[in-house]
């Protein structure tokens, strides 16, 4: 795990991003506001994921807010960080209604995981009375249908609490990760499924459009989760179930700016992480770093 970020240079004309602040400091509405969702305790694979919304602020750090795309430059948003959620694996109900007080007031919420059972109070929260017309799109290379509660089982249980699996897609699903029960149970659901396979010959851009689209079919609010052991290995070596052969780093950056964009997008998670482990550089935290900017560089030109 790469060292923190305070003896980094300082340069008057070189801003650095990250240092937003707290949520009840800014009165009014916000554009997009960060929390942490530190859940770990079900996770299927030992985790320290709760420790990676801390590494992940201090990742943004090495970046700045600045975007070469035409009004894509964060600093006209009003950002903030919402901090992170005290034990949401202990009180789920009191975490989806964190995330909900946050969303509230913010045109885009963004959640740092913790494992992929954040994104069941991410989603929740963000969606509200909603959830009978909400969306949910999956970057992901499992589909999260297990039974029980853990970081296997996010998508089940938004079905089971009122998601209609004709408006779920899952992006980045891959071979020799997933069993055939989870598979049949997908297309009994109606979850639309496009495969790491079809990101070969489809650009993101393009896949995402139809995800978008099936989606948000009932008008409702969509949530996006980025589950980043969707990416190669190579690029992700601090997500236990991350394989070699996944989705490329630019390709996750780009599913987070393009799916901010969309108005119907009121939420996202970045989970799956154990900055614990990650390479000495640091690499996996500083991707999800980047997805975090990425949102906010799709939010500014929505």
């Amino acid at each position: 795990m790469a060292g923190n970020t305070a003896s980094l240079s300082h340069d008057d004309l070189w801003p650095r991003a990250g240092d937003w602040p707290g949520s009840e400091s800014i009165n009014g509405d916000l554009d997009l506001a960060l929390i942490g969702i530190p859940t770990a305790r079900t996770s299927l694979s030992p985790t320290n994921a709760d420790a990676t919304p801390a590494a992940i602020r201090d990742a943004l750090r090495r970046y700045s807010p600045f975007a070469h795309a035409p009004d894509a430059d964060i600093d006209v948003l009003t950002l903030a960080d919402a901090g992170d959620i005290v034990d949401p694996d202990g009180d789920e109900d009191a975490a989806t209604q964190r995330v909900a007080d946050v969303a509230t007031r913010s045109r885009l919420v963004v959640a740092l995981g913790g494992d992929n059972a954040a994104t069941v109070p991410a989603a929740l929260g963000a969606w509200g009375s909603d959830v009978a017309t909400a969306g949910l799109i999956t970057f992901d290379a499992h589909y999260d249908l297990r039974d029980g509660r853990s970081n296997g089982s996010p998508v089940r249980r938004l079905v089971e609490a009122g998601l209609d699996g004709r408006r779920i897609v899952q992006i980045g699903i891959q071979d020799f990760a997933n069993s055939r029960a989870y598979a049949d149970r997908a297309r009994e659901l109606g979850i639309t499924v496009i495969g790491r396979d079809a990101l070969l010959e489809r650009s993101v851009d393009d896949v995402l459009a139809e995800a978008l689209e099936i989606a948000g079919s009932a008008g409702g609010p969509i949530h996006v989760d980025l589950d980043v052991d969707v990416c190669d290995r190579s690029v992700a070596p601090a997500c236990p179930a991350s394989a070699p052969g996944g989705i490329a780093a630019h390709e996750l950056r780009r599913a987070a700016r393009v799916a901010a964009q969309h108005p119907r997008v009121s939420s996202i998670d970045i989970t799956e992480i154990d900055a614990t482990t990650d390479a000495v550089d640091g690499r996996t935290v500083r991707l999800a770093a980047l997805c975090v900017l990425e949102a906010a560089a799709g939010l500014a030109v929505r």
